[in-house]
């Protein structure tokens, strides 16, 4: 699946951080497979762009946080997505080995490549699957007119 994307500086930079990173940590896995050398703690939503001729959804993936934990500002061309994920256990000796379970604020900002009708839009949180559901805005066709030179 394709991802609509702009090209900016920054992308260029991110995917070639991103691929050093990568071959980092595969060359440093070789010689100590024991140590945890990924991003564990960091907080990520991963999202997908769906575009249905006459509407978008759009879909966010957000395991264990909970419909008031979130806050979705949508514009005429791009929402923002906000969540938390709060640690729930009050244990006073907390002794882990190893742990990838990651709590705190992460967003999301999604360009959208048309503008959309913001009141019709709706947002519902299923099995850690945020889904929203946004339509197009309609554009009345522009008007052609002949002129006649004089």
């Amino acid at each position: 699946m394709k991802f609509l994307v702009r090209k900016t500086p920054d992308n260029f930079i991110r995917t070639v951080n991103d691929e050093i990173s990568s071959l980092l940590n595969r060359h440093f896995d070789a010689y100590f497979p024991n140590a945890y050398f990924e991003d564990a703690g960091k907080l990520s939503m991963p999202v997908e762009l769906l575009d249905k001729g006459k509407e978008f959804i759009i879909k966010a993936e957000l395991p264990g946080v909970k419909k008031e934990d979130l806050d979705i500002d949508i514009e005429k061309d791009y929402l923002s997505i906000k969540a938390k994920k709060i640690d729930e256990t009050e244990e006073e000796d907390k002794n882990y080995r190893h742990c990838e379970f990651s709590y705190g604020e992460f967003s999301r900002i999604v360009q959208l490549p048309e503008e959309i009708d913001i009141d019709k839009s709706q947002a519902t949180l299923d099995n850690g699957v945020l889904k929203i559901t946004t339509p197009k805005m309609h554009k009345e066709k522009e008007q052609t007119k002949k002129l006649i030179v004089k």
